[in-house]
């Protein structure tokens, strides 16, 4: 687990104030319609395991982070909010029938994580991975990602995190647009929420600090609003246990 995985105890009530949800039409691709036990993997403060819940999945919610554990156990009374991580999940073999991951597979060493997720996962059981992407088609977020870097890595085209074979079948994709409706005043605090600012240096935060603002300020789709609209593409991948 790298130091910038673990840099969002720190602002673990920012993160999640700010981070978006996820889709109810992303979870019901991934998992389907019928309630499952699963199990959230590096669940962060319980954002995706609020749609879950709100499925009717029987959700345990793993973290590596305290910080982010301790919010994600007060959004959720009554979910199991368990400390692990994707290379040492602390469940029994084949106890759940999905895992999901949100926004957190990037940070997993897949040489450990696979064989771990295929030991708790029951026969065929299913692995989901999901990212909100900001949707860059919008000019205004384009200029955003100009200034803090992109979030899609390519996401959109093809699974880009190396061979699942042979705990797993090749992943596939499935993609749901959707928006968020941001306070315009808040489009700092949602940088702020990212490792790479706070793994930052002061000086490289304050030039964020500047540059958002600066865009918030001057932008036609921002200057003048309370409000805005973000797109996001949540890319789901999918697959299943070998």
């Amino acid at each position: 687990m790298t130091t910038s995985a673990l840099s969002f105890g720190s602002a673990a009530r920012l993160y999640d104030s700010i981070r978006p949800s996820y889709p109810a039409r992303a979870v019901t691709w991934a998992l389907g319609a019928e309630p499952l036990r699963v199990l959230d993997l590096g669940a962060g403060t319980g954002l995706l395991t609020g749609t879950l819940r709100a499925a009717g999945h029987r959700v345990v919610a793993v973290e590596p982070d305290p910080q982010m554990r301790a919010v994600a156990a007060e959004r959720h009374p009554g979910t199991q909010v368990l400390a692990g991580s994707a290379e040492a999940v602390p469940l029994p073999d084949g106890s759940v029938d999905a895992v999901v991951v949100g926004q957190a597979y990037h940070w997993f060493t897949p040489q450990d994580a696979l064989p771990e997720i295929h030991r708790v996962l029951r026969e065929d059981g299913v692995l989901a991975a999901l990212w909100n992407v900001r949707d860059e088609r919008a000019p205004w977020v384009a200029a955003l990602s100009a200034v803090v870097g992109s979030e899609s890595y390519g996401l959109e085209d093809a699974w880009p995190y190396g061979p699942v074979a042979p705990w797993f079948t090749t992943p596939e994709l499935g993609l749901t647009e959707h928006t968020v409706t941001v306070p315009t005043g808040r489009l700092t605090d949602l940088v702020r929420s990212r490792s790479s600012y706070l793994t930052a240096t002061p000086t490289e935060q304050s030039r964020l600090d500047r540059q958002i603002t600066d865009l918030v300020a001057t932008d036609p789709a921002l200057a003048g609003h309370d409000h805005v609209d973000m797109p996001y593409r949540t890319c789901v991948y999918r697959m299943r246990r070998v």
